[in-house]
């Protein structure tokens, strides 16, 4: 496994925080906090690990002081995986929204917890989110065909999905609803960087700019 991201011991505060939240507000499954470090930080930062062998240019823009980079991770629950990213790369500026108003105060926490001044956490429904960015990052938020709707117009790169389970289902329903080939759509077992079992039905999913905006011919208008 590459290890652009640094020591574990780089994450030790942060799983402190997660875990004394956790304690309080069920942010991580109970009978999964022992497995915080492999199942929540290490899956948010495949996304990185993404970048770095689809896009090492954009990987290496992140990792550029003043590169201006803007995130956006939709639906960010405690913190996942915005806050293992904002680590990761300190040159990048992450804003985390969730519209569950304790999920947020969770994330806001840790992010101060951690002195974090690259991360702005805000309360919000994704429908009501206000602003654009470069990436629009997500972790088992909602079905693409659902997403889909939400961050058209957000973004100046791509929208990056952390998935699981039958993602050529949910390939073909977004396809099926909006027009977008499958072709277009990029696939990237997780398994593939990270070996366990545990993640042998886990995909980075990134569907670019081109085709998740919508043009003005309503090529990909909704087929409902």
């Amino acid at each position: 496994m590459s290890d652009w991201f640094g020591p574990r011991d780089g994450f030790a505060a942060a799983e402190a925080l997660w875990r004394d939240w956790n304690g309080k507000i069920n942010v991580v499954s109970r009978k999964d906090i022992d497995f915080l470090w492999e199942h929540h930080i290490l899956h948010s930062l495949a996304l990185g690990e993404y970048l770095r062998l689809r896009h090492p240019d954009e990987f290496a823009r992140w990792q550029t002081p003043g590169s201006g980079v803007r995130v956006l991770d939709l639906g960010t629950g405690g913190g996942f995986p915005g806050i293992p990213l904002a680590i990761a790369f300190p040159e990048v500026q992450f804003t985390l929204c969730d519209s569950i108003g304790k999920k947020i105060t969770v994330a806001r926490s840790v992010a101060e917890g951690l002195d974090l001044r690259n991360v702005a956490c805000v309360c919000s429904r994704a429908e009501a989110l206000e602003g654009s960015w470069d990436w629009v990052v997500s972790r088992a938020v909602a079905p693409l065909e659902t997403l889909f709707p939400w961050v058209a117009g957000r973004f100046e790169k791509g929208l990056l999905c952390l998935k699981g389970g039958d993602v050529n289902e949910e390939i073909f329903a977004l396809g099926r609803r909006f027009g977008v080939p499958a072709s277009v759509i990029g696939t990237w077992p997780v398994d593939n960087w990270i070996r366990d079992a545990y993640f042998a039905e886990k995909f980075v999913i990134e569907i670019e700019k081109t085709y998740l905006c919508r043009p003005k011919s309503g090529k990909y208008k909704n087929r409902r």
